[in-house]
């Protein structure tokens, strides 16, 4: 068999190489629907721009909150424009119908007091201009989950409102309204976190300062050195206690105001009085609620060690525990049935109004310690009568939201 001539092989060359061209297009093309189809695409971009929207009216419906969700919301729904309203003004609006803006809030104050969507045609949207591109438009209110509207989402269209649009803007609507109830959430629960931090100072300041000002004043003659250095440490400590700013702190900071307040209760003690401290250096910086290590020392000291005859014992001790601080106040003091006390938690919780010592501290804390971190944040007690007490609680090193103020 002879060899094929040049003409031939070229030919058969040219046809190989234009079959691995096809092969190796179909490959790239196979390998890139791989990373993102059309449907995968379309999914991520909902998402990214329901991101988008979603960052501003976390912040509550403002008007400079609005002018940067509007844009986003409109894409969503796919409209012409968009706005938001609350029942006074339009607070925001993006694309076509601002000369609408009379007839858009009238409907949407109408939407919020009623809570129910409409719809509107173009015999309901009137224009002296002859150009205007106006046909339609949607206006759902934003409800919360108590059913209550503050705002309505308005969605303006070019044509007869089509039932596609109008179940797009119903979603968005719905979609939005739980952004700002989440907003609301955050808000109550700051407010909630400061009131419990005013309830902390306000059972703090009776029962310590009145003893605080009587050890001093005992020192102010037998020992002025003394009493004078013990007027310094008080007033750091209560410069701390009633600062007006920072929901948070360090663990640093917090067992600094906690020295200070045991150098002035050993005053007080004196030799009855023994602490142990052991602290990991490396989670000092960790940040913590205000005001949530301090009240457990003072518990072991007024509620554990007080009723105690001769020599008590406060340990506190923080462990580097991977991504997690571990933290633990223990007294041997007089200890306390369990059962009296998770009573006086359970009333204590119900009740915060009521000052009943221990328990308000105790659960006051726990309850800021869920809110901020889960709930298996809360406090762990151990306890038995003539058998001391231990709290123990983790706080994680890192958390979404929590930083210490300056």
């Amino acid at each position: 068999m002879g060899w094929p001539n040049l003409s031939t092989a070229v030919a058969v060359v040219a046809m190989i190489s234009a079959l691995a061209a096809a092969l190796f297009a179909v490959v790239r093309l196979r390998a890139r629907q791989g990373i993102a189809t059309a449907t995968q695409r379309a999914t991520y971009d909902v998402l990214h721009t329901a991101g988008l929207a979603a960052e501003p009216l976390r912040t509550g419906l403002t008007p400079a909150g609005a002018a940067k969700a509007v844009r986003h919301l409109r894409t969503l729904v796919g409209s012409a424009g968009l706005a938001l309203a609350d029942p006074d003004r339009l607070l925001a609006l993006d694309g076509r119908g601002g000369h609408h803006g009379e007839q858009l809030l009238a409907a949407a104050a109408s939407t919020i007091r009623t809570r129910r969507s409409t719809v509107l045609g173009e015999s309901e949207l009137r224009c002296d201009r002859v150009d205007c591109p106006v046909r339609g438009a949607v206006i759902a209110p934003l409800t919360g989950p108590d059913g209550r509207a503050g705002a309505a989402l308005v969605a303006i269209v070019d044509d007869q409102p089509a039932p596609g649009l109008v179940q797009a803007a119903l979603e968005t609507a719905h979609w939005a309204g739980a952004q700002l109830a989440l907003a609301e959430l955050d808000s109550s629960r700051e407010r909630l976190a400061r009131a419990e931090v005013r309830a902390l100072r306000a059972q703090i300041s009776p029962h310590f300062i009145y003893n605080a000002l009587t050890a001093i004043g005992s020192f102010v003659r037998t020992d002025p050195e003394r009493a004078r250095e013990l007027i310094l440490e008080f007033a750091e400590f209560t410069r701390y206690s009633f600062r007006a700013h920072g929901e948070f702190t360090t663990l640093a900071e917090e067992l600094r105001s906690i020295d200070r307040y045991l150098t002035i209760e050993r005053a007080r003690f004196g030799d009855r009085l023994q602490v142990k401290l052991q602290i990991a250096p490396e989670v000092l910086p960790v940040s913590l609620p205000f005001l949530c290590l301090q009240p457990l020392v003072e518990n072991a000291v007024r509620h554990g060690l007080s009723r105690k005859p001769g020599v008590g014992m406060v340990s506190i001790e923080a462990r580097d525990a991977g991504a997690e601080c571990h933290i633990t106040v223990e007294d041997d003091g007089v200890g306390m049935d369990p059962a009296v006390l998770a009573a006086g938690i359970a009333e204590a919780a119900a009740d915060p109004a009521d000052d009943s010592g221990q328990h308000v501290g105790l659960s006051n804390v726990d309850e800021r310690l869920r809110s901020v971190f889960g709930d298996q944040f809360g406090l762990v007690v151990e306890t038995d009568l003539g058998s001391g007490t231990k709290v123990s609680m983790r706080i994680p090193k890192f958390h979404r939201h929590v930083r210490a103020s300056a």
